[in-house]
């Protein structure tokens, strides 16, 4: 096989919380990190509740690939903080696809 790549979707997660709502878990509405194939990018200064992106991380490998339009993967975009108590929510929104090389990400050679 002479092509070995594959494209994923890069990802803003962005915080959003109805105005005076309760927020445990230490976000702030516009905190945000984005993933671009396997990496993690937070802005300088900024944290993100490892709880929070417990409740992500499950997520974002789906998100980051190409699913059909009537996918619920494809139409659902937020996902509430795991403290029930907490009126924050997670949104992903999907950017630029970015190429990879399978021979560049594992290896385990393609048949």
């Amino acid at each position: 096989m002479s092509d070995d790549n594959f494209e994923l979707y890069d990802l803003r997660i962005e915080v959003v919380a109805p105005e005076g709502g309760a927020v445990y878990c230490g976000a702030k509405p516009g905190d945000h990190f984005e993933l671009r194939g396997e990496m993690l990018h937070l802005p300088p200064g900024q944290g993100f509740s490892i709880y929070s992106l417990g409740a992500l991380l499950p997520l974002l490998a789906a998100k980051q690939r190409p699913t059909h339009p009537n996918d619920w993967m494809t139409t659902d975009a937020e996902v509430a903080c795991p403290d029930p108590n907490c009126t924050t929510r997670f949104r992903i929104k999907r950017g630029a696809k970015r190429r990879f090389s399978h021979a560049a990400t594992t290896a385990v050679k393609l048949p």
